[in-house]
Parts: structure tokens; C-alpha cells; sequence
């Protein structure tokens, strides 16, 4: 599989460049090729996006504002990079990847001219995305931006409304941490509630996963807004809030998990077991449980597992990892079965020892086993 970071490629300098000499013939093309592109493949994904917006640095003009519209005039119709006649560029004209680096541009030289920076990310996520650059504005210039934000949040666009919650979730993936939103995200819920009913599902699953960024750290307040909401709620509000909770429901959020019926435990036994009982990295481990009900009724169950990761000082950390969800029958005995991978991930390092395995109905443990990882 090509690695992400090749989207970002001397190509995409050749086409940024070639973009850029169009609108502007006075452009020095030779010099941003040469700048963005000497170095390009050492680098990873994130700082190719960052070499490239130098290059922009060194060779657009020093007033911002001509600038952004240099930048502007370059870009694609909107919505472009969901058009297949559209990969990255087309007729000289950008879209896709190759906006990244713009977005990276405006947000380090546009930390001056804020509203004009703004309206340039609103021209960008419609090519792109802004998700990365606004990050900036919302902690340099927070007033503003979310004044900005509440009136994006009713765009005809539906990539500028996915902008408003994406761009300021509190943890977003490859973005800079939002720690004042971290820490309260009070700013952002009055955009969460008028995103969340959005006719487009793309804009919805950015809600739900902002709620879920917040629920790692306030708990609570998803747990409420789960208790408000779920109620009359439509088919759509309710796949929203199903994945806005996940996290909650795995580590088994008694407010949570009574919200969705989920809150009374198991009636009736469960077994675990493992096999094979000493893995490598690379292999499968195979999950076998056994549930027996006693209860007179069916009986809503959500059954995840977690497996305790051994760190490098010896102690464990869990990750909780999901099962499945079923309706047990009254007196019924259910068996079901999963393949755990233990290949490499870039997001975990794993370390040689004995692993235990939890296994976890409606967010109680009700039985457990382990096996022996080598390394």
C-alpha cells in the first residue's frame, strides 16, 4: 500500500507552482519548485504540508491579503475533491492535497489579518479541508473565530458546516490540541446543537466524533447531553449519539449505558477463553465466550473486551476493544467467537509478558484470561 505521505509529492509542488504562474504570471515557479521540493521525500506526511507552505512563504508577496487571493484564484470548483474527474488538480486549477499547504500558509502568515485568513479557510475546506489551519485562529484569536464559526454553522455548504465542528474538536487527529477547550469545552456545545440535526450525514459524524473527544475528558457532559437528546430523537439523531458515546459505552458510563437500556448486568454466567495461550507479534489470538442466561426474560447486551497491554516498566495499560451487541434470549445459551490481530500498529508498542483479557458485559467484567506474548 503507498504510503499517505507520498500524496504529497514533487507533483504536487509542480502543480501548486504551475497554479500559481497562471493567475500570476510575475510567479517565481522555479524557485518554489526548487524550494518545496529539495528535501520533499525525507519527510513525513504532516512536515512535507509544512515544507511546502515555506516554500509558499518565500516566494508569494509579503501582503497578506494579495496573498490569500493569489491563493484564492488557484483553487478548483467547490467540492472538487469528492469529483472523480478531479484527483488533485485539474485544468490548472487545485483541489485535494495539494490545498493543505495553502491552509498551512494562511495560518501561519494570516495570524495578523485574522478575517481575512478566515475567509480564505472558508474558501480552502471547500476544496479540502481547514480542519488543521483554523486550529490556529481559535486559539490566537478565539472571539472572532467562534463568532465566525456560529454563522458558518448555517452554510449552504456542507463542507464549512463539517469545518465548524471538525476544526474546533478538542483533539482532532494530525491537528495541534485545542487545551483551553480541553479543559472546558463549554465554546463549542451551542455549535455541537445546531450541527447536530444537519441534513448531511458527513456533517453529523463530525459531531459525533467532536462529543466523543470531549467525553474522554468530561464524561459528564456527554452523559447529559445523551440524556437530553435521546429522547424523540430521530433515526439519525440517534446513529449520531450511538457513535458520539462509544467510548462511554465501552468503559461502561453507568449514565451512559442507562441511557441506551444497557444498565443492568449480566443474568446469568459467561466464560472466556483464549487461544492459542502464547502469541507473537504478527499473530491472531482467537476469543471464545460462552453466555448462558438465567433470566426469565431477553435481555439487551453490549459485550466488549479488554486486553491489558504490558508496558516497558512491567506495568499494564488497558484498551478496550469492541465485541458485540445482542439480545440474549430469556434461558438461552449464546457462543461467539473473534479474531484479535496482535500485528504491528504505529499507535502501539508492544512489550514481551503475560497480557490479561477482560471480558466485559454492559461495562462490568463478569470473566476473564490471559495469554503470553513474545516479542
Amino acid at each position: 500500500m503507498e504510503p499517505f505521505k507520498n500524496l504529497i509529492n514533487k507533483g504536487t509542488v509542480e502543480a501548486i507552482g504551475t497554479a500559481l504562474q497562471k493567475v500570476w504570471p510575475a510567479f517565481d515557479r522555479k524557485r518554489f519548485q526548487k524550494l518545496g521540493q529539495t528535501g520533499l521525500d525525507a519527510l513525513e506526511f504532516k512536515a512535507r504540508a509544512r515544507h511546502v507552505s515555506a516554500a509558499l512563504e518565500a516566494t508569494l508577496p509579503e501582503d497578506f491579503d494579495q496573498a490569500a487571493a493569489l491563493l484564492e484564484a488557484t483553487l478548483a470548483p467547490p467540492g472538487a475533491q469528492n469529483d472523480p474527474r478531479w484527483a488533485q488538480v485539474g485544468n490548472g486549477a487545485l483541489a485535494g492535497w495539494a490545498v493543505w499547504p495553502m491552509g498551512e500558509y494562511v495560518s501561519r502568515r494570516g495570524l495578523q489579518s485574522p478575517q481575512r485568513a478566515l475567509a480564505a479557510l472558508h474558501a480552502f475546506t471547500q476544496r479540502f479541508t481547514a480542519e488543521w489551519p483554523i486550529r490556529a485562529f481559535i486559539e490566537q484569536h478565539p472571539e472572532l473565530t467562534f463568532a465566525t464559526l456560529a454563522l458558518w454553522a448555517s452554510d449552504p455548504s456542507e463542507h464549512v458546516r463539517r469545518l465548524v465542528s471538525e476544526g474546533s474538536r478538542p483533539r482532532l487527529p494530525w491537528g495541534l490540541q485545542l487545551k483551553g477547550l480541553i479543559k472546558d469545552p463549554a465554546p463549542t456545545l451551542p455549535l455541537l446543537l445546531a450541527l447536530q440535526d444537519d441534513t448531511s450525514d458527513y456533517v453529523r459524524r463530525s459531531v459525533a466524533n467532536h462529543l466523543n473527544d470531549i467525553a474522554k475528558d468530561h464524561p459528564g457532559v456527554v452523559a447529559e447531553w445523551l440524556e437530553q437528546h435521546l429522547v424523540g430523537a430521530s433515526p439519525e439523531r440517534r446513529a449520531l449519539l450511538k457513535h458520539a458515546t462509544r467510548t462511554l459505552v465501552k468503559k461502561g458510563d453507568p449514565r451512559v449505558l442507562e441511557a441506551w437500556g444497557l444498565g443492568k448486568p449480566l443474568r446469568g454466567s459467561a466464560t472466556l477463553s483464549l487461544t492459542p495461550k502464547r502469541v507473537s507479534i504478527g499473530d491472531s489470538l482467537e476469543l471464545a465466550v460462552t453466555l448462558a442466561s438465567t433470566a426469565s426474560r431477553a435481555q439487551k447486551l453490549v459485550i466488549d473486551y479488554a486486553v491489558h497491554h504490558v508496558k516497558a516498566n512491567g506495568s499494564t495499560s488497558d484498551k478496550v476493544f469492541k465485541g458485540w451487541t445482542i439480545d440474549l434470549a430469556a434461558h438461552e445459551e449464546r457462543a461467539l467467537r473473534k479474531s484479535h490481530s496482535m500485528r504491528l500498529i504505529t499507535t502501539r508498542v508492544y512489550h514481551a509478558g503475560h497480557h490479561a483479557v477482560d471480558l466485559r458485559v454492559n461495562g462490568q467484567t463478569v470473566a476473564s484470561a490471559g495469554f503470553d506474548l513474545r516479542v
